[in-house]
């Protein structure tokens, strides 16, 4: 769970790994601090993580950035409709981690704890340290964004399920 939420934030499968690593072993040296009739254990340990992935975004960005190179597909032999679903697949993915990426870092924190690491509101708003108004604030924001950003891949993407459809059809 923190590896899929620092991936999310930080975009990148090393950073993602490093931030998992570093989740823990701040964990391993703090754990005394976490005091059980506080917050509960698992939203201390995504601000933990949430905390170190949003300092790396700041380190970076004062840093030259690097452009990312987008994953490739398994090598595995599939038919041919498989791989044409798995690519489809990819591009959704892809696209949505492009504009998930282009959010500001609080939208991006609020919509992946929400929706991908399925947090409640409360506990989302816990982990930001915000109130659960402001945190609903960030996910409308954010949720409208990326309809916008989304919306050009939209209409390509449901002309490719059309085509799909009608060639299967015919």
């Amino acid at each position: 769970m923190i590896y899929a939420a620092s991936y999310r934030m930080l975009q990148s499968r090393d950073a993602a790994e490093d931030a998992t690593q570093e989740t823990f072993l701040r964990l391993w040296r703090n754990a005394a601090k976490w005091k059980p009739r506080g917050a509960k254990f698992e939203t201390w340990l995504y601000r933990v993580a949430m905390n170190y992935c949003l300092d790396q975004l700041r380190k970076s960005k004062r840093e030259a950035p690097e452009e990312a190179a987008p994953g490739g597909l398994d090598g595995r032999a599939d038919s041919a409709d498989r791989q044409d679903q798995k690519l489809f697949l990819s591009e959704q993915r892809f696209a949505i981690d492009e504009a998930l990426g282009q959010l500001p870092e609080r939208q991006r924190l609020a919509i992946t704890l929400c929706h991908y690491q399925e947090l409640s509101n409360i506990e989302a708003a816990e982990v930001m340290k915000i109130s659960v108004d402001a945190l609903e604030s960030l996910l409308a924001r954010g949720r409208r964004s990326l309809r916008e950003k989304l919306a050009p891949m939209r209409e390509h993407l449901m002309g490719k399920m059309d085509d799909e459809q009608t060639t299967h059809v015919n």
